[in-house]
């Protein structure tokens, strides 16, 4: 976050990718979700007003194409999914501020107006196209997007269609040099590796078609003007991270989060040129200012393989939590799962950080400090408003979520040595002065820790602080997996 964005603006705009509600939530998305939650939570406990918005990206070929095949309407099969992706809010315990869904009535007024204004810029055109065409990836690709077999390599055994129709098409070309300037600024996009892959794919920006014939399928938003045509989903979906704020009103929370505050984007990394490339054009083709940051993060694999149905790989996140609970899950999503590159992980590796990081670290750490203060203490000990938040404030504002997890556990680490080291249960029978002082010391040092994880285990961070400020020892705060 750069200076002037830290020091003058006090609202700050949060939103993760829409999910296709084609399937459950899988754990690359939970990843996403949860790294932007600990992120909305540290900015609110450190002085700022947030928005934190997610949702369903909900219409397109491939969901009417399910819904046929489940034998369902289309709204009752998105309805379905979307429930499904509600429910991560409790199981992740997410501070959601909106949860916004791409039928609902006032998202498609705003997407199109959104096509108004471009359409009036002059950056909307209709031509006839013919072209191979990705069901899976809801895009055209070119001949070089094709793997040896002559599939799309993110949705292999099925072969792209060829497709002839007439179309509507976005001037992106239009905004090759507007898209280089803004690239330019290195906090437009984190990590730096992903803002040179944005320009190098502006380097050969063709125009995108942005809409389809409803002779082939007709789930989506009408085109203004053409009722023979629905709006391209990402051209839809798009829209929401400001239809969620009000747009087309300039008032309101559209002028104090998005025009006004500090905006910030998670995604994945094979989003890069719809986020920053595609999303940012339309933008500025509607005269509305660009996204402040996007955050791209890695995909998540299993043994060493993308997970998939069929090897039987696949972890699902409400599994992760029905076996560690909410904070542990988030715990191995912010801290075993890099930033921003590829990560692997597997049950076998989950029982391990799990046991060794949570039952006997941070949870045996809070059982045998506040067993000798509830057993040596006659009180609490009142905190200094040191507000050790602030040590991770530099690790949060550049979202460096395993990092500043690392400096917890390292604090962790040297509270279970000082015990190993000075063994206050023992000096306290010989020096009870002096045992009382270390044993306050241990307790105020584990307040400090719980404040710190409030962003990432917000569950274990005020049960601890709880029993701090009540001198008795919790119930064991993480229990050994079966």
């Amino acid at each position: 976050m750069s200076k002037e964005n830290k020091e003058n603006k006090k609202a700050v705009y949060i939103t993760t990718t829409l999910p296709y509600v084609n399937a459950s939530p899988h754990v690359g998305f939970a990843l996403e979700i949860v790294q932007a939650d600990a992120f909305a939570r540290a900015m609110r406990l450190f002085g700022k007003e947030v928005f934190f918005n997610t949702g369903t990206d909900e219409h397109g070929q491939k969901i009417e194409e399910a819904a046929r095949k489940a034998g369902v309407d289309n709204q009752e099969y998105v309805d379905k999914y979307a429930s499904e992706f509600k429910t991560l809010k409790d199981t992740l315990d997410l501070s959601v501020d909106k949860f916004i869904r791409t039928t609902d009535s006032w998202h498609m007024q705003a997407a199109q107006e959104l096509w108004r204004r471009a359409d009036e810029k002059g950056d909307i055109y209709k031509k006839k196209y013919k072209g191979i065409y990705c069901v899976g990836c809801e895009a055209f690709l070119s001949s070089n997007d094709l793997n040896e077999k002559g599939e799309c390599p993110n949705h292999p055994g099925r072969k792209p269609e060829e497709i002839e129709e007439e179309n509507y098409f976005f001037k992106l070309s239009n905004y090759k040099d507007a898209l280089r300037a803004y690239l330019s600024d290195e906090k437009t996009v984190i990590p730096d590796w992903r803002r040179k892959e944005a320009l190098q794919i502006v380097d050969s920006l063709e125009d995108i078609s942005i809409s389809r014939s409803k002779e082939r399928f007709s789930w989506g938003i009408d085109v203004p003007g053409d009722d023979s045509q629905v709006m391209y989903v990402w051209f839809d979906a798009l829209t929401n991270y400001i239809s969620t704020l009000g747009f087309p009103s300039d008032g309101g929370d559209f002028e104090k989060y998005w025009l006004n505050g500090y905006t910030v984007q998670f995604a994945g990394k094979d989003q890069v040129k719809f986020q920053s490339v595609i999303w940012q054009a339309m933008l500025m083709s509607s005269g509305v200012k660009n996204t402040d940051t996007v955050f791209y993060h890695g995909f998540i694999n299993s043994g060493g393989q993308k997970m998939s149905k069929s090897l039987g790989n696949v972890i699902s996140p409400y599994d992760m939590a029905q076996k560690y609970g909410a904070d542990a899950t988030r715990y191995i999503l912010l801290r075993h799962v890099h930033n921003t590159k590829d990560s692997d992980i597997t049950w076998e590796k989950m029982d391990e950080w799990y046991t060794a990081n949570l039952v006997n670290g941070l949870g045996n750490l809070t059982a045998r400090v506040m067993k000798m203060a509830e057993t040596h203490l006659e009180r609490s000990p009142a905190m200094e408003e040191k507000d050790s938040k602030r040590e991770i404030n530099g690790f949060m504002e550049n979202f460096q979520f395993n990092e500043a997890m690392d400096y917890i556990w390292e604090r962790i680490a040297q509270l279970d040595h000082i015990i190993t080291e000075k063994e206050p249960f023992k000096l306290i029978k010989t020096n009870q002065e002096d045992g009382k002082r270390l044993i306050t010391e241990l307790v105020v040092g584990l307040y400090n820790v719980a404040d710190m994880l409030e962003p990432f285990m917000p569950n274990s961070a005020q049960t601890i602080k709880q029993a701090i400020k009540e001198n008795k020892k919790p119930e064991n705060l993480f229990v050994r997996p079966k």
